[in-house]
């Protein structure tokens, strides 16, 4: 059977904006440093006010994990699909038009609703880790309503983000997804997206997954939370009763893949970090456009791992086209 789509994804959409900021600054304003947190919206304004001389916004871009992922996935030479929810406003025009010029195809193409978009305030610190707090705005609110079957069904894999655990429709638009993906024989991964969403909402997440998905994409820390382990083999170990396959990145460590089968040990690739926005999803983008165009889960990491060390040594959770033209030449010499 042939696809039209390589894979087809559901996530929060997400308008970012970075920034650089002290460990001073996520101090004194409350911040949990390295973790997504949601706030309203009156929250947000706060601290880009509090931020006013402090340091100057890096541009804005069409963000959330797995729109990022898919856009990898595209820039590779994949072809993606993604399901979200922008509104009839300014940052969903922005939103829709990035999907579109990167060449993803998307539900948002038609008549929008009014409401206002989600954002992200991304606060990258000195030693490279990224702080996020987001306002999900309209995209709390995705739904089975914006599933397009259609090209689900046309599609090799379904990718879900764990960040949609924290909202109910989006919640049980996972659900759907995941069982109609089932239906269709189309294979289904899901990332834990965030050790605040493993720590915090752990039975959604268990709900999402439930009686098991294809692919499991996590970190080490996500993995260790989850399952209650110590360890990243003890993790690995109990994370195969809820995934046939399983990647775990473990930063400048590298990564460890499942497939099933075997054990792969993907190296890191020594760099140096000055952003780790946007390193877990580049490297899931990278992956599935591995495992669907013919590559190994071995060939498939390194060009996940080479492709995540050029984004976190660069501000901003994407690369160009031409950036990942070159690390696919350099990994897989096509």
């Amino acid at each position: 059977m042939s696809h039209q789509y390589d894979v087809y994804a559901i996530g929060n959409a997400l308008v970012d904006t970075e920034i650089e900021v002290s460990d001073a600054f996520l101090a004194r304003m409350e911040i949990g440093k390295g973790m997504m947190t949601l706030v309203d919206k009156p929250r947000q304004l706060s601290l880009l006010e509090a931020l006013q001389g402090e340091a100057e916004p890096h541009k804005q871009t069409c963000g959330g994990s797995a729109a990022n992922t898919i856009i990898a996935t595209r820039y590779f030479g994949g072809r993606t699909f993604y399901t979200c929810r922008v509104a009839n406003d300014e940052t969903g025009a922005l939103f829709v038009d990035a999907l579109t010029a990167a060449g993803v195809d998307t539900n948002m193409r038609g008549p929008r609703r009014d409401g206002i978009s989600g954002t992200c305030l991304v606060m990258i610190t000195g030693d490279a880790e990224r702080t996020m707090n987001t306002f999900l705005g309209i995209s709390e609110t995705v739904d089975e309503t914006d599933l397009d079957l259609d090209a689900l069904r046309a599609s090799r894999y379904a990718y879900i983000e764990g960040y949609l655990v924290t909202s109910p429709s989006a919640r049980a638009a996972s659900i759907r997804l995941r069982e109609r993906a089932r239906e269709y024989g189309v294979q289904v991964a899901l990332t834990f997206s965030d050790p605040a969403m493993v720590r915090f909402f752990r039975d959604g997440l268990l709900e999402m997954i439930g009686d098991g998905v294809d692919l499991l994409f996590c970190n080490e820390d996500e993995a260790r939370d989850f399952t209650g382990t110590d360890s990243a083999e003890a993790a690995l170990e109990a994370l195969k009763a809820h995934a046939r396959q399983v990647v775990m990145t473990r930063g400048a460590r590298g990564a460890i893949a499942w497939d099933g089968e075997q054990l792969h040990h993907i190296d890191g690739v020594p760099v140096k970090a000055v952003d780790t926005n946007g390193a877990g999803d580049m490297f899931a983008g990278a992956f599935l456009y591995g495992i669907t165009h013919g590559h190994d889960f071995a060939t498939a990491g390194r060009l996940a791992s080479a492709a995540a060390a050029r984004v976190v040594s660069d501000f901003g959770p994407r690369l160009s086209p031409e950036a990942h033209l070159a690390v696919r030449r350099d990994v897989l010499g096509e």
